[in-house]
């Protein structure tokens, strides 16, 4: 009877979002006392399972999304994004120029949230295919496919830090494996695959592909942009190894605490991207309070997805699962990368996806004798499974490059199973040896 009950959940949570465009938040909360109802729990328990879910998911992660979108925001208005691409375009050349953009999405990736990166990245594949005299899509799917894994494997990304937090994963640890899962999974469906679109010849809104570069004397320097937008990547895991081989230094363990880490990153981006340049506090203030505003409907979601879990948990519902999944012979890390990707197909949202999947499967993820991190990344890998008409990205990239939905789907989908099969592999290859 559990497991029926959590189907029909996730029925609704499907149609509700799906079907009927239902605000994500309140549809976790409908299906949320749906679900606590019909599994027997009182009204008081469910409105104490509902607070502790939205403190229990929110209280380890706001801090840690806040100050990552404050952070995408100072590299992205700076200039330093345009400096980095600008960079690894003329260290890589037009003949390898697929790479330097996949390394150039990469890095502007881990400090961006994906619909920030995409706009940002778009005027400038728009500008290097024209430059270049490149196909469209041949310059796009590298750095697109390296956004999208940033996206779904990496922290400060919301998906992957919250899914982190739920199952006590190391971030640090999480961030290295999830930098060496993302290499082929972003050459694969990035570089390669980019080579076999050349046939397609979208022909995008003259508007849109009419873009200029800002003048390269305004643009920060390269160091200094390099050093802003990956100085998380450093702290999370330079300082999270430094700290254990190396204890009780107060510093250390500061500097190596993901909170902390990244409130340093954006001190340091407000002072080097905007006050060494001449902009206001006020200004930058400003910028970063508008950050904040853009990631509120995500923690609202990751919220949902919290109290999802909690009911479950107070239901007993998972507790039920998680036993009835015991005796089935199969890899931790490939049944949460399956649940993951079915829902991700069914909803369209990674986000929705990786968070449910926790909730359902985190008393038997938790027992688990693989390591943590390796479970974030398979999560993360499945959530980006075949993104189609549902999913808000899946527009994004057509209405941007003007094409029809079937080119869309032999493009944008394709790359997107490419990366989460080849992060799923990657995953299982990495346990090998872990």
């Amino acid at each position: 009877m559990p497991l029926l009950l959590t189907f029909i959940a996730i029925l609704f949570l499907v149609l509700l979002i799906a079907w009927l465009k239902l605000d994500t938040f309140i549809s976790f909360l409908l299906v949320s006392i749906g679900l606590g109802l019909m599994s027997g729990m009182e009204v008081s328990q469910i409105g104490a399972a509902i607070q502790k879910g939205v403190g229990g998911t929110l209280g380890d992660l706001v801090l840690i999304v806040g100050f990552g979108a404050m952070l995408g925001k100072l590299v992205a208005d700076s200039g330093a994004a345009q400096r980095i691409t600008d960079a690894l375009i003329g260290i890589f050349g037009t003949k390898h120029i697929q790479w330097g953009l996949a390394l150039a999405g990469f890095v502007i990736g881990i400090p961006l949230f994906y619909n920030a990166g995409f706009v940002i990245v778009i005027p400038l594949i728009f500008m290097i295919s024209t430059s270049a005299g490149l196909p469209l899509l041949y310059v796009g799917i590298p750095m697109l496919a390296a956004l999208s894994v940033a996206h779904g494997y990496l922290p400060p990304h919301p998906s992957p830090a919250a899914i982190a937090s739920q199952l006590n994963a190391d971030l640090g640890k999480t961030l290295l494996y999830g930098i060496l899962v993302a290499i082929p999974a972003i050459a694969i469906a990035g570089p390669i695959f980019g080579k076999t679109l050349t046939r397609f010849t979208p022909k995008p809104d003259p508007l849109l592909f009419d873009v200029k570069p800002r003048p390269k004397e305004t643009l920060p320097g390269l160091g200094i942009s390099a050093l802003a937008a990956l100085l998380p990547v450093f702290l999370l895991t330079a300082m999270s190894g430094i700290n254990k081989l190396i204890p009780g230094y107060q510093l250390i363990e500061l500097l190596a605490d993901p909170n902390f880490s990244m409130l340093v990153s954006v001190l340091f981006a407000a002072y080097a991207l905007g006050l060494r340049r001449g902009l206001s506090m006020k200004l930058l203030s400003k910028s970063m309070e508008e950050a904040f505003k853009g990631v509120a409907m995500i923690l609202l979601i990751i919220a949902g997805a919290g109290v999802f879990k909690e009911i479950m948990t107070a239901s007993g519902v998972n507790q039920y699962i998680a036993e009835g999944l015991k005796g089935i012979d199969i890899s931790p890390i490939i049944l949460s990368w399956a649940i993951a990707a079915i829902i991700r197909v069914c909803v369209g949202s990674a986000t929705v996806a990786g968070l449910t999947t926790v909730g359902i499967l985190a008393p038997l993820l938790m027992q688990s004798t693989v390591q943590p991190e390796l479970i974030v990344l398979s999560i993360g890998a499945g959530s980006l499974m075949f993104s189609h008409l549902n999913d808000g990205g899946f527009w994004l990239f057509k209405e941007y490059f003007n094409l029809s939905i079937k080119e869309t789907l032999l493009t944008w989908s394709i790359m997107e199973t490419l990366v989460s099969v080849v992060g799923l592999i990657g995953v299982l290859i990495l346990s090998l040896f872990l």
